[in-house]
């Protein structure tokens, strides 16, 4: 029988993680990255090998460097023809003024949080063009539309994320390869622990559900997506609490 498969980027914790787990549990063979958590993400593999029942793969690199991505899928494609499911999520952020960032921190927002996008869509769209087949899905975020006050970085990233998520879309429509992007609100996640309480609650005072979204919530939806009717691409689904 064919096992399904599927990339995640960032897997180590948070969302990534979530998803890594939900897909495991519904039978996916799971190839797991990360850069620099590798220990988090063993603990995932674990996880996912000894209470899911299923198999996976630690492809440990760095997303934003080419050659990594190309030494990654050359990896995968040792286990597998191609991946039916490829989920862009590896993303930092930057808090600050856009006058005190500096030229590296600016790049390397733009290497981890849209150039890895471009790198793993280039490695992944060729073997599921050939099998007629794939889904892409991209965790962006609410402030790609909106933009947030001291993240003009991360903002512009997520932007160019939702552009290439649309363009993409068009470009593969009739290979059969559905592209669409989660706009992820507040998640209770490690990057925004680092909000000070009183931040916290202005956010969740703004949210009209009152709350920050669980990764648990963002994997759901990415299930849904990934297995929603084909005629479904090019689109930027909300999941914010009604922020926007």
């Amino acid at each position: 029988m064919y096992m399904r498969t599927i990339f995640i980027t960032g897997a180590s914790r948070g969302i990534g993680r979530s998803i890594a787990l939900k897909f495991a549990f519904e039978g996916y063979y799971v190839f797991l990255n990360c850069h620099a958590s590798v220990s988090q993400l063993e603990e995932v593999r674990h996880i996912i090998e000894e209470d899911c029942r299923a198999a996976c793969e630690i492809v440990a690199g760095d997303v934003g460097n080419p050659d990594d991505v190309a030494r990654m899928f050359g990896q995968i494609y040792r286990s597998c023809d191609k991946l039916d499911v490829l989920i862009n999520n590896a993303g930092i952020s930057h808090i600050g003024l856009l006058t005190d960032m500096t030229t590296e921190e600016w790049q390397r927002i733009l290497d981890v949080n849209l150039s890895s996008v471009f790198y793993c869509c280039r490695a992944a769209i060729p073997p599921m063009i050939s099998a007629g087949s794939g889904r892409i899905i991209n965790i962006s975020s609410m402030w790609g539309t909106s933009g947030a006050s001291c993240e003009a970085a991360y903002s512009a990233s997520k932007a160019g994320v939702n552009g290439l998520t649309k363009a993409l879309a068009k470009e593969l429509a009739p290979g059969n390869i559905q592209v669409n992007a989660v706009a992820c609100g507040v998640v209770d996640t490690e990057m925004n622990r680092q909000l000070s309480a009183e931040e916290r609650s202005s956010l969740e005072d703004a949210i009209p559900t009152g709350r920050y979204g669980t990764p648990e919530e963002i994997a759901k939806i990415t299930w849904d997506i990934a297995h929603a009717p084909a005629y479904m691409t090019g689109q930027i689904i909300g999941v914010d609490g009604g922020y926007l």
